[in-house]
């Protein structure tokens, strides 16, 4: 997967959780599965980005403006790098609101992850 790809984003479908890949019980994954997995565990296995992630999902009402995530020990600007690439792996969404920009975890994606780990598909 390039640096300027998007991973496929899990949806809903009449309420169920469709992952982006298959769990990874039902078979060997294909190269095109593998490389989507791997770009969203890749993206979490920052310590900054899996914080920022898990501030993201946490927020109260599902949306954080960067302004209330950015206290994570680094510099704006790096803050900024790792949003992006969270955003490039698919984990997060944004939206500009004037001079601010507000994350969203990607719909479905914690459940979708959960699914493709589920050792008991």
């Amino acid at each position: 997967m390039s640096n300027s790809e998007v991973a496929e984003l899990p949806v809903l479908r009449d309420g169920d959780v469709v992952p982006c890949c298959p769990p990874i019980t039902a078979g060997e994954l294909s190269r095109a599965d593998a490389e989507k997995m791997a770009a969203m565990f890749k993206a979490l296995s920052d310590p900054v980005r899996l914080r920022l992630f898990s501030k993201v999902a946490s927020h109260p009402g599902g949306e954080a403006c960067v302004c209330d995530i950015a206290d994570v020990g680094v510099s704006q600007p790096t803050v900024s790098h790792h949003l992006k690439k969270l955003r490039e792996a698919g984990l997060l969404t944004s939206e500009r609101r004037g001079t601010w920009v507000y994350y969203r975890v990607a719909p479905s994606v914690v459940a979708a992850m959960a699914a493709m780990l589920d050792l008991r598909a």
